[in-house]
């Protein structure tokens, strides 16, 4: 072939020059570079934001425990409207509606730390959610926890029920304090699936039979307890599937089964269940070999994460929810 052929009108018509030059560009060695990461605050004021779930219509929901109310956002134009109000609210700086799950249409909220043990007289445990301000509580983990103490020292008798994950028809709670996972029924029946160690298990995935739990790790926090272990039920304990990331928090598949990991970031505090230091959080793709891939740092006090297409939806501690665009590895977001 000349490169007359090579070059011909036909070959550089507008619509193929750019395929053409980004070919060029593979064959040489020089893939495409990929499109930049940037992150734009979606919405604000929310009151004590912790957990968050996709729910109908493809709308972010988020539980507000200073507040007692789930609030949902637009994840395209950033509108807050509540969704349900008059759950427990929080009676020390964390609790109340804590995070929630949907199967189907229905709303399950997971609220913690509002019984006796702190002055509360409600339950915590799963609350489904009826309508605008009517709720039924569906397990009483709380009582369940006092009844059944776990192997690792504790303070709260109750525990600290973390997350809430669909799962086989029921759900997968955390509990971030008493350090194991439990499987509840819609009917109300609890099991602990598996007791971890000092390890504060924190933010919940599911795929399949797997369940993948974020380690916040034991005080103070270090990078190298942060991690991302997986097991299923029957098993005596989890596997690493990365590490590296300070105080994690949650986890997440992104498109084309990528994982995610979000971390609080790098942890001072005072006493046990302190946050981290601001900015200092930071959203990681989690690569095959165990090693986490920065995607976006200076998060300030992230708390959890959706993820819908390419786009990381993470809400932190000062109630803010910021939207983190182009987040996906090689191909860059065309998995």
């Amino acid at each position: 072939m000349t490169h007359t052929a090579l070059f011909s009108r036909r070959a550089l018509a507008p619509g193929r020059v750019l395929s053409f030059f980004l070919m060029l560009s593979s064959v040489a060695g020089q893939p495409p570079s990929p499109p930049p990461v940037t992150a734009t605050l979606l919405a604000s004021g929310l009151a004590g934001a912790s957990g968050t779930a996709i729910g109908p219509g493809g709308a972010l929901f988020v539980a507000e425990g200073a507040a007692g109310r789930i609030s949902r956002i637009d994840p395209a134009t950033g509108q807050v409207t509540i969704f349900a109000s008059g759950l427990p609210k929080q009676l020390i700086p964390i609790g109340g509606p804590i995070d929630l799950a949907f199967i189907g249409g229905t709303a399950y909220v997971l609220v913690t730390l509002v019984g006796p043990e702190f002055g509360g007289t409600s339950v915590s445990g799963i609350y489904r959610v009826d309508g605008p301000d009517k709720f039924t509580v569906i397990a009483d983990i709380g009582a369940w926890a006092v009844a059944n103490p776990p192997t690792t020292p504790f303070d709260g008798p109750s525990g600290l029920q973390y997350a809430i994950d669909t799962y086989h028809g029921g759900f997968v709670v955390t509990d971030g304090h008493h350090n194991r996972v439990l499987f509840v029924t819609l009917d109300g029946k609890i099991t602990s699936l598996l007791q971890f160690g000092n390890v504060a298990p924190t933010g919940l995935a599911t795929s399949g039979n797997t369940i993948y739990v974020a380690e916040a790790g034991p005080v103070p926090h270090l990078p190298s307890d942060g991690k991302i272990v997986a097991f299923e039920p029957g098993a005596s304990s989890a596997t690493q599937i990365a590490s590296g990331g300070s105080l994690m928090v949650d986890v997440e598949f992104g498109r084309g089964r990528e994982l995610f990991a979000l971390s609080q970031g790098t942890w001072d505090g005072p006493f046990p269940g302190a946050p981290s230091l601001p900015d200092s959080g930071a959203l990681h793709r989690v690569n095959g070999d165990g090693t986490l891939t920065l995607v976006r740092g200076n998060l300030d006090r992230p708390v959890s994460m959706e993820i819908i297409g390419n786009t990381a939806y993470v809400v932190t501690l000062l109630g803010q929810v910021w939207k983190v665009d182009n987040i996906a590895g090689p191909p860059y977001g065309t998995n």
